[in-house]
């Protein structure tokens, strides 16, 4: 660089330096306020995580962003923002289906940030009985994919559990293939047999003599690949940061809008926003007609169905539905739905309401 870019640069980079200033000093006299919300919180038994101000501060920030740094960049700095406001008024106690660098964790961390802890556990229904034993304040489970589906041992937890829905998550599920050798030295590709098929026809068309290696999740891949020489997995970023592998190639899925919707549990429902969700899971009787006399009720009170799902119940012979419709379950409209639909049921279950999820993180 040449002296003059220097002397054209140093007044820009000083007014960079007094900026930075400025907004360290507000970000902390915003520190401030958030410990005396955290206090009065505390003195009320209010919840540290509300998903409906979140949402509300959220919205007020894109409103008040002019550019030119896109809404996307200023809500990453806020949802940062809020994961160490966490961390001031109570540290929250994050649990998600494990180990760590899996989809779920990587969900997490978009979601509630760097500064609160996290919890890996084993299965999806720890997840479900370590909120209502208290040892976590939240917990993140997947509850569809766009390619796969329904998952199932989230719907099943439902079952037993009395947690709540409390928000809801949507991700981009991208994969890549992550080792610390040369694509040529490839000779064995780790991952779970559903990541497999997600990414058959980039590795028919790139690594098509390489070993493919079922293993139980894209963490255990990751671990493997990083000591195993000539072993490469296939997972998320996280992943890979966790276990000091390179991304050879990113995104290698065949189908580039695969999401994950992902559930936020906790003990209780929030408030409503204005747009909200509601989930719902019920049984109807063994007769002819009895499922559409149900989503009959909702299609005349005018509620939008987002979402319906089966499961066959383990202990009874009947089947279980989970539907999630447009809407909060204080307002009148919906009250008087549930109370309908609870005639054609055999039994009917509030899961919880929660703000509709507007963006892919």
């Amino acid at each position: 660089m040449t002296p003059q870019h220097d002397i054209e640069l140093l007044p820009l980079r000083k007014q960079i330096d007094d900026l930075d200033r400025r907004i360290v000093a507000l970000l902390n006299q915003r520190a401030q306020v958030v410990i005396e919300i955290g206090q009065v919180k505390r003195n009320g038994g209010a919840p540290i995580y509300a998903p409906d101000r979140e949402q509300e501060v959220l919205a007020k920030v894109r409103k008040e962003n002019p550019g030119p740094l896109p809404d996307s960049c200023v809500e990453a700095i806020w949802r940062e923002l809020m994961s160490g406001s966490f961390a001031l008024e109570r540290p929250l106690r994050i649990g998600y289906l494990g180990p760590p660098g899996s989809f779920s964790h990587l969900a997490a961390r978009r979601k509630f940030g760097a500064s609160v802890e996290y919890d890996d556990l084993e299965d999806i229904r720890a997840v479900f009985d370590e909120i209502s034993r208290g040892h976590i304040d939240l917990g993140l489970v997947p509850i569809e994919n766009s390619a796969i589906g329904g998952i199932g041992e989230t719907l099943d937890a439902f079952l037993e559990s009395r947690c709540r829905i409390r928000a809801e998550v949507l991700i981009n599920v991208h994969h890549n293939l992550l080792a610390n050798c040369a694509p040529e030295k490839v000779k064995v590709i780790c991952s779970k047999p559903e990541i497999f098929a997600q990414c058959r026809k980039w590795l028919s068309g790139q690594l098509p003599h390489a070993q493919r290696l079922p293993v139980a999740s894209s963490s255990k891949a990751a671990e493997m690949a990083a000591r195993e020489a000539g072993t490469a997995a296939i997972g998320s970023t996280l992943a890979g940061e966790i276990y000091g592998l390179n991304a050879l190639y990113q995104n290698i899925e065949d189908n580039p809008n695969n999401t994950t919707r992902f559930f936020v549990m906790g003990k209780e429902s929030g408030k409503p926003t204005g747009d909200d969700k509601t989930a719902i899971m019920f049984t109807t009787a063994h007769q002819a007609g009895a499922l559409a006399s149900v989503l009959d009720v909702f299609r005349d009170f005018g509620l939008n169905l987002t979402h319906i799902d089966k499961r066959p119940s383990q202990k009874v012979n009947w089947e279980y539905y989970f539907v999630d419709f447009l809407g909060h379950q204080s307002e009148a409209n919906v009250l008087k739905a549930l109370e309908e639909a609870k005639k054609h049921c055999l039994q009917l279950t509030v899961l919880g309401s929660f703000p509709r999820a507007r963006e892919v993180l």
